[in-house]
């Protein structure tokens, strides 16, 4: 069942241009409303957004929908993604709406859904929807959005519960926090204040164009130039979203999801809560990830990219840990997504347990190269039908006798093959990817 506008993570887009434009924003909340009123009544749903200034008229136009077929409609104003999956799944709402594009530039925009558990919709109820919009759309609608007044109690319910995960005291810290102009500039700041901590807010004043703009997850240069400057014992970054936290050690080491879930599997497993010694991760966390947890007698059940994928595999197996490299890690005892800034507390506090630095806690991680190589291809077909290609990916595992690993995936969105091939030694890495992505052109490259 192929789905059109939902992707992994929601709808997503240039806002003002289909699938955001003001026509499909508001049959997407009619839709969503009309699919909600039929499961039953009273409804309501829950709206938030981050600091995009499209942000406002998108919630808006949501909202105009979801009220045009009977559904009350709650506005969080500027909150985290993990906020209002927290919000929804502990308060009335049979579902909630997050107006973000994540790490994306200002004028992206997006769509995510969850329903009442937290979780994001199941596949069906999405194809559901998207059928629902495709029929507005092709009957013809008119926008009307609704004007909702932000109800700020509700971050602060958000806030007190983060608060509450605590088990030990995070007072006295020096910390370093880039906000990325985003979602959580101004709640995680007073958070780590209200901890205890000292903090200098970086990137903590949005304007609408500037959310992720050389600052954030993704662009932590900045933060590490702080840290060593002001000796801070940690710098936190997150993304425009907050669903993810990359971090920098105090000697300035840049610290991204592996090495956080390394750090926190090892301790969790001491403690007992590690349930099943087990960490979910994606095909793209390092082989010295895996390496690493297997000697401290962990294992690693690796998932394809995308935090929904590892969240349904971390229900399958009753998982308490898993995350990716990106800096998407889930909590399962706190949290039903990823979050920065719980990821964040739950850092500093195997930081203040064990009594020593992050850069101490993820020392004999050993980072395998990787390399990622993109070959244009005429159509896309499995390796069975190209035994070329499969003979060659054979050749090179065998030549890393265990040491290494391949990887090769078709774009779900690009006619691109993606190649990635990681282990030990730099240059048999590079020669091996080199190999596979010629042997890929040969066969089905554009020429």
């Amino acid at each position: 069942m192929g789905k059109e506008l939902f992707g992994t993570d929601g709808i997503r887009g240039v806002a003002g241009e289909y699938p955001l434009d003001r026509a499909t924003v508001y049959a997407f909340g009619l839709a969503l409303g009309r699919d909600l009123a039929s499961r039953g009544p009273d409804a309501a749903v829950l709206v938030g957004a981050d600091t995009r200034e499209s942000g406002p008229w998108i919630a808006d136009l949501v909202a105009g929908g979801l009220e045009q077929a009977g559904i009350k409609v709650r506005h969080a104003g500027v909150i985290t993604t993990p906020g209002v999956a927290y919000l929804t799944r502990t308060g009335p709402f049979r579902a909630g709406v997050m107006v973000s594009a994540s790490h994306n530039p200002y004028r992206d925009n997006g769509i995510k859904v969850f329903a009442h558990n937290g979780f994001k919709l199941p596949d069906t109820e999405e194809h559901a929807i998207e059928q629902e919009i495709f029929r507005l759309l092709q009957k013809g609608v008119e926008p009307r959005a609704a004007t909702l007044a932000v109800e700020g109690d509700l971050d602060r319910q958000y806030s007190d519960y983060l608060a509450s995960t605590v088990e030990t005291s995070l007072a006295g810290f020096k910390l370093m926090v880039d906000c990325g102009n985003g979602a959580a500039y101004r709640l995680a700041p007073l958070l780590f204040e209200r901890l205890g901590m000292r903090v200098t807010a970086l990137n903590a004043a949005p304007n609408g164009c500037n959310i992720n703009l050389n600052s954030g997850a993704l662009h932590v240069e900045g933060l590490r130039e702080a840290v060593l400057a002001c000796g801070a014992d940690l710098g936190v970054a997150f993304d425009g979203d907050a669903d993810r936290a990359i971090f920098v050690a105090r000697s300035g080491t840049v610290v991204n999801g592996d090495a956080i879930l390394l750090a926190c599997a090892r301790s969790m497993k001491a403690a007992g809560r590690l349930d099943g010694d087990t960490v979910v991760a994606t095909v793209m966390s390092n082989l010295g990830l895996e390496q690493a947890l297997t000697r401290a007698g962990i294992r690693m059940v690796r998932t394809p990219v995308g935090d929904k994928y590892v969240l349904e595999e971390m229900v399958r197996l009753g998982a308490a840990l898993g995350g990716e490299q990106s800096g998407h890690v889930i909590f399962r005892q706190y949290a039903t997504t990823g979050d920065g800034i719980l990821t964040a507390l739950r850092v500093l506090g195997t930081m203040r347990q064990a009594g020593t630095w992050l850069d101490e806690l993820t020392a004999d991680l050993q980072i395998h190269p990787q390399r990622l190589v993109n070959v244009r291809v005429r159509e896309k077909k499995g390796l069975t039908e190209l035994p070329a290609v499969a003979r060659e990916i054979q050749r090179v595992e065998e030549a890393f006798g265990g040491t290494g690993r391949v990887l090769v995936r078709f774009s779900g969105t690009e006619p691109l093959a993606r190649v990635m091939v990681e282990g030990p030694d730099l240059s048999q890495v590079e020669a091996a990817s080199t190999s596979i992505a010629e042997a890929i052109r040969r066969e089905m490259g554009e020429g």
